[in-house]
């Protein structure tokens, strides 16, 4: 099933959200009347809004104040092993698979918002 093309970065995701709200759509709605992922914009949303959240709630970027997303994919080969995930941050590299529980990816997380 085609999603349409990902949102690739912050400039192009704000004005396709600008779009949306100009012609008074969800930005589901307009992305996939466009031609654009619904998921991908949507997940630029949530990152752009939690970016306008209180200072008290949200870590201050460290690096820089652009913002990425980063898909992560399972790589699985026909009958073979669980799913592995990949996530890297800069030099930093995670991974982890299916079985990976929740409490532990839990506690990294927090481990690299304080970061």
């Amino acid at each position: 099933m085609a999603h349409g093309r990902k949102v690739h970065d912050e400039d192009e995701a704000r004005r396709c959200l600008a779009a949306a709200r100009r012609a008074g759509q969800r930005a589901g709605e307009w992305a996939r009347a466009h031609g654009i992922d619904g998921r991908s914009l949507h997940a630029w949303l949530v990152n752009l809004e939690g970016r306008r959240a209180p200072a008290a709630r949200r870590r201050e970027p460290t690096r820089s104040s652009a913002l990425a997303l980063v898909e992560l994919v399972p790589e699985t080969a026909c009958g073979g092993p669980a799913a592995q995930y990949v996530l890297v941050i800069d030099d930093a590299r995670l991974e982890f698979g299916d079985d990976a529980s929740v409490a532990t990816l839990r506690r990294v997380l927090e481990a690299l918002r304080a970061c």
